[in-house]
């Protein structure tokens, strides 16, 4: 059903406010075996999410319920689909808040801006696929590519349409590592917007190293007390501490004591960390015009130099808290080093840069993870190590922790190349 027939059907049960999210996925996709074809196929999607709201006593209160609509649906089971959560919304409430109004801007992109072709992208997958190097220790065991053009247009009963049009792409490799005693498997996902050639083959060959190094790594010594150094994807794991306690429904909820121009952790902090949503990152999956309730994005800088100057977020906490012209960041830039790589890598340290699992709660701050792969930097020796686990909090550790003034890339965040923290715990396998 198309959205102009829902629209009617939402003003025939009465629904108080509704927003409708319509996404169109254009998709190319290929399955690897080694580097043999296993199978292709182009996909086209529709995905119709509708979120009804019910205010409640004279408008203290309002609830809200969404759910898909089939594309196939007919208009007696779209009916019944609007009924059900007319009542479903009737359990939720909420102190009363409004919906996205329009603005002044249309939040509309072109569907020629550049990228976005899923079967050049698809094409350049497959090229830098093609050029990986390969040895007889380490090799591609099998390899997935997704090239997704997506178009969404979004309505809301408060006047709001917008539409836009982006890459969204995902590259899943495989890679084995083996030789006579034993052999290992390491699955990586890559998500972006278009295909960087250049960086992404990097990213594969370093997988491959990875591999290699784990067959010979000793196991973790007890090493107690000693600076660890974040290189990896796993570093979005500590700079996620700041941007989520800097979310709306965050602060609206308690989690955080930080303040709008308030210094954190009273201004003890020996890098002072700048916290920024970009509307757009060269190559990002998130290069969406607006977010998944109709709100504009823009750039803005949310803390300067460990000084809160912005929340953001949900429109519902936007609107508790009194917040303006807020919306869900898409991108993200975290900066603030002083150091170089090479003045952070001084003295003894261990060089995490494979995990099990490794996690930063942001509400605590404490900080986990299983190492699979380490190196430990011990008296001019690089060692490869393997089990144990390191553990921290970052309401300690952020006070001493130094970031490294390049920067890198992972999809939707560009964040610090190097972290290290001080004193972080490391036990043994």
């Amino acid at each position: 059903m198309e959205i102009p027939q829902i629209i009617e059907m939402l003003k025939e049960i009465k629904a108080d406010a509704w927003e409708i999210e319509e996404c169109v996925n254009e998709s190319w996709q290929f399955y690897f075996i080694r580097h043999a074809l296993d199978q292709n196929r182009l996909v086209r999607t529709t995905h119709t999410i509708v979120r009804v709201y019910r205010e409640m006593e004279d408008g203290k209160l309002l609830g809200s319920a969404s759910e898909e609509i089939p594309k196939t649906a007919r208009p007696d089971e779209v009916r019944k689909i609007l009924d059900s959560l007319m009542e479903r919304a009737s359990y939720v409430k909420n102190p009363f808040y409004t919906l996205n109004p329009p603005s002044k801007e249309s939040g509309r992109e072109s569907a020629d801006s550049p990228g976005c072709d899923a079967a050049s992208t698809a094409a350049a997958f497959l090229k830098m696929m093609e050029s990986v190097s390969e040895d007889e220790e380490a090799y591609l065991n099998s390899y997935e590519i997704f090239t997704n053009v997506k178009t969404v247009r979004f309505v809301n009963s408060r006047g709001v349409e917008r539409e836009a049009t982006y890459p969204d792409s995902m590259l899943e490799v495989v890679v084995n590592a083996g030789n006579k005693e034993h052999e290992i498997e390491l699955c990586r996902i890559f998500t972006m917007g278009t295909c960087d050639e250049k960086a992404l083959k990097e990213s594969v060959e370093e997988v491959m190293r990875i591999g290699r190094d784990r067959l010979r790594a000793r196991p973790m010594p007890d090493l107690q007390k000693i600076p660890v150094l974040f290189t990896s994807s796993d570093a979005r794991e500590l700079c996620g501490f700041f941007t989520q306690r800097l979310d709306a429904a965050f602060k609206k909820k308690g989690y955080t004591d930080w303040e709008i121009g308030r210094s954190i952790f009273g201004g003890e902090m020996e890098t002072k960390v700048t916290v920024e949503t970009l509307k757009k990152l060269p190559n990002s999956s998130c290069n969406r015009a607006f977010d998944m309730e109709g709100a504009l994005r823009s750039d803005a800088v949310m803390m300067k130099d460990s000084v809160p100057l912005k929340f953001l977020g949900k429109r519902q906490f936007s609107c508790y808290l009194g917040l303006k012209d807020s919306f869900v960041p898409g991108n993200y830039r975290i900066s603030g080093g002083l150091h170089t790589e090479e003045e952070l890598r001084s003295g003894d340290y261990l060089e995490a840069v494979e995990f099990s699992d490794f996690q930063t709660d942001a509400l605590s701050g404490n900080l986990a993870g299983e190492v699979r792969l380490a190196y430990w930097h011990h008296d001019g020796e690089v060692i490869p190590v393997r089990g144990g686990s390191i553990s921290a909090t970052m309401m300690e550790a952020a006070k001493t922790m130094k970031m490294s003034r390049n920067l890198k890339q992972y999809d939707n965040m560009e964040i610090p190349a190097v972290i290290r923290l001080e004193d972080v715990s490391v036990t043994g396998a």
